[in-house]
């Protein structure tokens, strides 16, 4: 016998775990397929909606995307609705028709009108700190373009009248001077100062003074 024939036969074992592994796979397949062994759905991560295990800010990106729906959807804050008296240009209801000077007490404002609801001009004023003119309906009955107040209270130009008080008559004029300064600022026009009149800055004064001839109709709101 040659020495080659006498050399020991070694077995094949990486066939042999091939041909292993490939009947094991078989097998799963055919056990699977008869329901004997369970399966799942492979879970696969959406790619336009990011979750918290494949986004970089983990589980913290729920809570930011919770509150950013929560602010969108919460309800407003009352007060941005709140129009500051100040700034309302809005014409009073109820205010009369025709040419006509509007004066609000609670908001402090005048309004020119020469028809229907176009305002020609509007702005703040000071009115009484007392109690003494009533809503309605007036007309212009006097006009003096330089006028003295009473009690030494100071001059006043383009006073234009259309009621009467218990001690004086009631108007529109400029702010007052008053041993050669002003008796309130310009700042403070929209705060209730003065004794009966309304007080205008000097610029709206004039605008009120040539707008408003004799049986002009004032119109004095609330």
């Amino acid at each position: 016998m040659s020495r080659h024939r006498q050399q020991a036969v070694r077995p094949r074992y990486g066939r042999i775990a091939a041909l292993g592994a490939s009947a094991a796979v078989t097998a799963i397949a055919v056990l699977g397929g008869t329901g004997i062994l369970p399966t799942a759905a492979p879970q696969v991560a959406s790619a336009r909606t990011p979750t918290a295990a494949t986004h970089p800010a983990g589980a913290s990106l729920a809570a930011s995307t919770t509150d950013s729906l929560a602010r969108t959807t919460s309800t407003p804050d009352a007060t941005e609705d709140r129009v500051d008296p100040r700034r309302d240009t809005a014409l009073p209801a109820g205010s009369g028709t025709g040419y006509r000077v509007v004066f609000s007490q609670s908001r402090q404002r005048v309004w020119l009108v020469p028809r229907g609801h176009r305002v020609e001009r509007t702005y703040l004023v000071s009115g009484s700190r007392y109690d003494n003119l009533d809503p309605g309906t007036y007309e212009v009955y006097s006009r003096s373009e330089q006028a003295w107040g009473i009690d030494d209270s100071g001059t006043m130009k383009y006073f234009v009248r259309f009621a009467h008080g218990d001690n004086a008559a009631i108007g529109f004029h400029d702010i007052p001077i008053d041993d050669g300064q002003l008796v309130q600022t310009v700042a403070q026009l929209g705060t209730p100062m003065s004794h009966g009149c309304i007080r205008q800055e000097r610029p709206d004064a004039i605008a009120l003074w040539k707008f408003a001839p004799l049986g002009t109709t004032v119109v004095v709101t609330k």
